[in-house]
């Protein structure tokens, strides 16, 4: 018996990432690109862990389906924790990551690198149907590069710099970044939540 876990996003990088990090679970992943009737999710949540909530709700209840809401983003603290839950959308709505990117730097422009301090943020809620299975939340934290480096990732990936390897996660790609990043850490908490969950359901 295999289990559908449906994620609430239509981004395709994003669900790569998700399916690649949860690989070798009984599961059938799908996402919103395979329900396209769903009700639109508004994010107006004030955290990343009110969004993924949220969005896990809203979809599991329409759908009456095991789902998974995620939020994430960059937090800079010379920005006082900008861009924040407005990761995806920092440089306008008709956003794109080289917008946001360009936005960031011009920003931090002249600071050096002992100012710009930042961390990701992952928060991820489960649902069955409308009932809450679970919320994780994890953190990576790094600092901003000066200048764009690297293709792999997404986001603000060619940006954030890891100190332990003095590279961005642009330039270190998924082999590495799938074991370190604030998706990783967060979905790591869901993998287990996930294990007891079809544990407990393929016996009943």
């Amino acid at each position: 018996m295999s289990f559908e876990l449906v994620v609430a996003t239509k981004n395709k990088k994003k669900l790569q990432e998700i399916k690649d990090i949860l690989s070798g679970l009984d599961l059938k992943v799908t996402s919103l690109s395979d329900y396209p009737d769903l009700p639109r999710i508004i994010e107006d949540g004030k955290t990343f862990k009110a969004n993924a909530v949220k969005k896990a709700l809203k979809i599991g209840s329409s759908l009456r389906k095991l789902t998974m809401g995620e939020d994430s983003g960059l937090c800079v603290n010379a920005l006082n924790g900008r861009p924040g839950i407005y990761s995806s959308r920092f440089s306008g709505k008709n956003k794109n990551d080289a917008q946001n990117n360009a936005k960031l730097l011009r920003l931090l422009e002249g600071l050096p690198m002992n100012k710009r301090r930042a961390h990701y943020t992952c928060a991820v809620a489960l649902s069955e149907g409308s009932k809450l299975v679970g919320v994780v939340e994890g953190k990576c934290f790094g600092l901003i590069a000066k200048e764009l480096s690297g293709s792999r990732g997404f986001g603000y990936d060619p940006l954030f710099l890891v100190p332990r390897y003095k590279k961005t996660f642009g330039q270190l790609g998924e082999g590495v970044k799938h074991k370190m990043s604030h998706r990783f850490k967060a979905l790591k908490q869901v993998r287990e939540i996930l294990e007891k969950y079809i544990e407990k359901h393929r016996g009943s």
